[in-house]
C-alpha cells in the first residue's frame, strides 16, 4: 500500500504502549523522506525520495499519484527522464517522411532543436523554456524557418505525451505563442515581365516559362513534365511527379502534398509545348523513387532535359540560367522572385478573370483552398465593383447617367 517512509526515525511501543520515536543508523544521513507507491502499469513498487522538512512535498506527490492512479491519467515519472534528444532521435526514426522531407526535418531538428533542448529530460520541458527557445530564434532563423521548427517541436512532445512519458505538451500552454511566418503580399509580375524573363533564357528553356506561367506549375513539376502527362486532345495537363534533390541526388517524387492533379490546358500553351516536342524530343530519363538509395527505378519521358539528356537539377539551372535571367530583365534577386513568381502570374490572371479561388486552389495543387484566399484574396476584383454592376443590372440602371 503506498506509504511514506521517515528513514531517520523507526516508532516502536514503549511502556504502557505509548509510541516513540528511535533514531536509525541513517538519521541526518541523505534523504529523510521515501514515498513508496505502486504502479499500475507494471505492479511493481515505485519509490521516490524527499529531504528533510518536505513531509509536505512527498505527501503531496503521493496524493497526485493517488489521484492520476483513480483517474486512469498515471505516468510513471520515470518515464519523463528520457532526453529529448533520444526520444526526437526515435521519433524521427519511426516517422513516416518522404526522403526529401526527412532530410529536411533532421536539418532542422539537429540544428535548432538539440542546442537548447537535446540534453534535457522530457519532464523538464516547460512552457516557460518553450518561450525563451523561441525567443532566442528570433534572430537565428526566419519566420518562416521558425514557424516550421515550433511544429517539430511540438510534434515530438506531443509523440511523448501519446507515448505517456510527460502528460501534457508544454506547447500547447495557453502561455505558448506559436510563431508564425510573415504573410507576405504577393506582388504579380506583369506580361511584360515573363515575357523579358523568356526572352533571356536559352531557347531550349523558354517553354518552362510557358508552363509556368500559363499552367502554374512548381518548379520540380516542370523539370518532371513527361510527353505521356500531355492530353492535347482532352486539353488537360497532368501533374504527376517532380524532380527535386534528396542528399544531393536527384530524384522523381510526388508533386507536393503527394496528391497528383489535372489542370486545364490551354491552347496557346499547347501549341507551345507540341513545337518544343518536335525541335527537342523527349529523353527517357531514369531515377530513384523517392529515395536516392532504396527508391524503385522509374522511367519518364521528360519535356525538359539538360543538353546531356539528364534530369534538370534546380542548383545548377537557378544560377546558370534562372539568375541571369533575372538581371537581364531588370528584376531584383530574392526569394519573392524565384521561378515561384510564375505560379503567382497565373494565379493573378485567373482571378482577374473571375475564376474561383476553390478551382484555383485544385489547379495549384494546394492543400487547403483557405491557403489559397489568404495568398491571394488582395488580387481579387474588388467587391464594390462588382455590387455596384450586379444592382444596377437588377433595377435595369442605364450604363450611362442621366446627368453630367
Amino acid at each position: 500500500m503506498a506509504h511514506i517512509e521517515d528513514r531517520w526515525f523507526n516508532t516502536i511501543n514503549g511502556p504502557g504502549r505509548k509510541i516513540t520515536r528511535v533514531k536509525t543508523k541513517l538519521h541526518g544521513v541523505g534523504m529523510r523522506y521515501r514515498v513508496r507507491y505502486t504502479d499500475p502499469t507494471t505492479g511493481r513498487e515505485r519509490k521516490k525520495s524527499f529531504p528533510d522538512r518536505a513531509k509536505r512535498a512527498a505527501e503531496n506527490f503521493l496524493t497526485s499519484i493517488e489521484s492520476d492512479k483513480l483517474r486512469g491519467t498515471y505516468i510513471d515519472p520515470a518515464a519523463g527522464q528520457m532526453l529529448f534528444r533520444d526520444f526526437a532521435e526515435t521519433w524521427l526514426r519511426t516517422r513516416r517522411f518522404d526522403a526529401s522531407t526527412r532530410e529536411s526535418v533532421e536539418i532542422r531538428v539537429r540544428r535548432h532543436l538539440y542546442p537548447y533542448f537535446g540534453d534535457r529530460q522530457l519532464s523538464s520541458i516547460k512552457p516557460g523554456q518553450i518561450r525563451e527557445w523561441d525567443a532566442q530564434m528570433v534572430d537565428v532563423i526566419g519566420p518562416a524557418t521558425r514557424a516550421v521548427t515550433f511544429t517539430h517541436l511540438r510534434t515530438i512532445l506531443g509523440a511523448a505525451v501519446d507515448d505517456e512519458r510527460i502528460g501534457k505538451n508544454p506547447c500547447s500552454a495557453k502561455s505558448v505563442d506559436p510563431p508564425r511566418p510573415d504573410e507576405r503580399q504577393v506582388d504579380p509580375w506583369t506580361l511584360e515581365q515573363v515575357r523579358a524573363i523568356r526572352a533571356a533564357i536559352p531557347a531550349r528553356y523558354q517553354p518552362m516559362v510557358d508552363v509556368g506561367s500559363g499552367c502554374g506549375l512548381r518548379q520540380g513539376e516542370i523539370f518532371g513534365l513527361a510527353v505521356e502527362d500531355i492530353d492535347f486532345i482532352g486539353g488537360w495537363l497532368h501533374v504527376r511527379r517532380q524532380v527535386k534533390r534528396v542528399r544531393s541526388r536527384l530524384v522523381f517524387g510526388l508533386p507536393k502534398n503527394d496528391k497528383e492533379r489535372r489542370i486545364p490546358l490551354p491552347e496557346s500553351i499547347a501549341d507551345i509545348l507540341a513545337q518544343h516536342i518536335a525541335a527537342v524530343p523527349p529523353v527517357a530519363v531514369t531515377l530513384p523513387w523517392e529515395d536516392p538509395g532504396k527508391g524503385k527505378p522509374v522511367t519518364a519521358n521528360l519535356v525538359f532535359t539538360t543538353t546531356r539528356k539528364n534530369a534538370i537539377n534546380r542548383s545548377d539551372f537557378n544560377p546558370d540560367m534562372w539568375h541571369p535571367a533575372l538581371k537581364s530583365a531588370g528584376i531584383e534577386r530574392s526569394r519573392a522572385t524565384g521561378m515561384h513568381a510564375l505560379r503567382h502570374f497565373y494565379a493573378s490572371a485567373l482571378l482577374d478573370a473571375g475564376e474561383t479561388i476553390k478551382a484555383l486552389a485544385a489547379y495549384l495543387g494546394h492543400a487547403d483552398p483557405g491557403f489559397t484566399l489568404r495568398v491571394y484574396t488582395h488580387l481579387m476584383p474588388a467587391s464594390e465593383d462588382r455590387t455596384r454592376t450586379a444592382i444596377d443590372a437588377l433595377f435595369g440602371h442605364p450604363k450611362k447617367p442621366l446627368t453630367p
